[in-house]
């Protein structure tokens, strides 16, 4: 019985061993994005020294119910984050579209612009690289001694179809059976025993007008024509070489003055005032000039 006694005494005595909670351990690893296996490889290891999950009948089971439901999560939020993601895409693509239509937009006006004559704060139209003007039907350039028309023809055109007649005042050119496209009366007038026309490349009728006056630009070929800046007129250099010394001389005057008043400063004849004026006051400090004024 005493036998007996001891040992029941012994058995419902408990283990203090079993009963006792096991400290944390502390985990200690880096995750490489590039090598995830590897992480979880020293997960298991870890879990394999310090616990006895490894050792049990259905573990695997378990971590596959893991490893499914972590999936999961991650699918469902990729399926949350994709239409944010398109969303943003579709407003990218959007903004930049928009930004090709102004874009396009503001070089349509820059080539209208540049297709349109540029026009002056007075109204006149600035001149083309010939010194004159592109206008529908017909182009004019022109030099201080000449002025060149080029009109438009139908390709293999024959001269016994044009129409040109040139007066000292007046112009008309077109086609026989068909409306004039030029039917005025000039800007100035011109010499016409020095003026004559041809057909140049079989489909462009040319003009060649010798000015009367040869020192002024023109404005227009015939009257009631869009007009041109004469101030903006950029003569070749070349040209001015051709022209006798006091010929040249003048136009160079003319050309000073042109960009002096566009400037707004005075022009060569106002400077000579000025500089007589000068003279004439340093010759007699005695007198007042403080109201003189050039005339």
């Amino acid at each position: 019985m005493a036998i007996i006694s001891d040992y029941q005494e012994e058995e419902a005595k408990p283990s203090t061993s079993s009963s006792q909670p096991r400290k944390p351990v502390s985990f200690n690893a880096s995750l490489d994005p590039s090598n995830p296996v590897g992480f979880l490889e020293k997960v298991f290891d870890f879990l394999g020294k310090e616990t006895d999950l490894l050792r049990k009948e259905n573990v695997d089971k378990e971590i596959a119910a893991m490893v499914r439901v972590a999936k999961e999560k991650s699918e469902k939020k990729v399926e949350e984050v994709a239409p944010k993601v398109e969303l943003k895409k579709k407003e990218v693509k959007e903004e930049n579209e928009i930004k090709k239509e102004v874009n396009k937009e503001a070089m349509d006006l820059d080539k209208k612009d540049d297709k349109k004559e540029e026009e002056t704060s007075s109204g006149l139209r600035v001149p083309n690289k010939g010194n004159g003007l592109d206008l529908e039907k017909y182009s004019w350039t022109q030099t201080l001694q000449e002025v060149t028309v080029n009109v438009p023809v139908p390709s293999g055109t024959r001269s016994r179809f044009v129409v040109c007649e040139i007066k000292k005042n007046h112009l008309k050119v077109g086609l026989k059976g068909q409306p004039p496209v030029i039917d005025g009366e000039l800007l100035q007038s011109v010499k016409p025993d020095d003026c004559y026309w041809s057909i140049e490349d079989n489909c462009s009728l040319s003009i060649l007008l010798t000015k009367h006056n040869q020192m002024e630009w023109w404005k227009s070929l015939v009257k009631g024509d869009p007009e041109i800046d004469t101030q903006k007129v950029e003569p070749e250099n070349s040209k001015l070489s051709d022209l006798d010394p006091e010929t040249r001389q003048t136009v160079e005057k003319m050309m000073f003055d042109q960009r002096q008043k566009a400037m707004g400063l005075p022009t060569s004849d106002e400077l000579q005032k000025q500089e007589i004026l000068k003279k004439f006051m340093s010759e007699h400090p005695e007198m007042d000039f403080s109201r003189a004024k050039l005339m």
